[in-house]
């Protein structure tokens, strides 16, 4: 394990996170097949201002999965971590899966969230029950079948696909790559395709009546994974809800436009 890591160890195994910085407390929620290093770089600019809590959700970097698998367990189990913290609140902020998870603690957890923020975030990611701002279950399939078949591969073009369409240089995207995949590495596989099912099963549109919070909704107008009108639908599903849409930035803006999306952090944040 990094020795920046901490780790809380809990019945069904350890979790980890990385902390930095002082101030009020903000926890960043990664997305699906990444960790904690995923925010290096944002970290690196948001310490001076705020106490940073990122973890490694459940089945990623050096945490351990959990049975179920699901949002509800990942929601229960930050909400131990935090108890641990003594936190009572903190600012939240979700990518993608993570963001999924932010939404299902604030239902979950109300008074323990102060703010929350949602990169390229959606309450369903797959097609159905009304619902067409997502992937299809067949592409899901091929995604589970490629990652059995070809796994690296695989997780090589789900991380290109975050880029689709802008202009990411050849250096730009060695140097993603060396602080925000290689540190923690990628989960074993049977842990990418487990949690890989969440994002086929889950539909929170339901919930998003119960959150109250203050929401900024940041979704990149290029987004190839989870479209725009996603992030459009949860700015207008949710009763505090206000929408930053980014023109030409993919699935990652902490990663294609980091200086704007720290502005936008702190604005909403103060």
């Amino acid at each position: 394990m990094s020795s920046d890591l901490k780790m809380l160890q809990l019945d069904h195994g350890r979790f980890c996170w990385r902390e930095s910085g002082e101030g009020r407390p903000l926890v960043l929620l990664h997305g699906w097949s990444m960790s904690h290093a995923v925010f290096s770089e944002l970290a690196d600019l948001l310490s001076a201002d705020y106490r940073l809590l990122i973890p490694d959700l459940p089945g990623h970097g050096e945490s351990a999965t959990v049975d179920p698998c699901d949002l509800k367990s990942f929601s229960q189990l930050l909400a131990v971590w935090l108890d641990n913290l003594g936190l009572d609140q903190v600012d939240l902020l979700g990518w993608s899966l993570g963001g999924q998870v932010a939404l299902q603690f604030c239902a979950d957890y109300q008074l323990r969230v102060r703010r929350l923020i949602l990169l390229s975030s959606t309450p369903r990611f797959c097609i159905g029950d009304t619902w067409s701002a997502g992937l299809s279950q067949t592409k899901l399939r091929t995604l589970r079948r490629g990652l059995q078949m070809r796994y690296l591969a695989t997780m090589g073009e789900f991380f290109d696909l975050q880029f689709e369409g802008e202009d990411l240089s050849s250096d730009r995207r060695r140097e993603i790559l060396r602080f925000a995949v290689r540190p923690a590495g990628l989960p074993e596989p049977e842990n990418a395709i487990s949690t890989l099912k969440i994002l086929g099963q889950e539909d929170l549109r339901s919930l998003l009546d119960l959150i109250e919070h203050d929401s900024l909704i940041v979704h990149g107008e290029n987004d190839q994974i989870i479209p725009l009108t996603a992030g459009e639908y949860l700015s207008e599903k949710l009763q505090h809800g206000q929408l930053v849409s980014l023109p030409s930035v993919g699935h990652a803006p902490f990663l294609s436009c980091p200086t704007l999306l720290v502005q936008l952090i702190k604005e909403f944040c103060r």
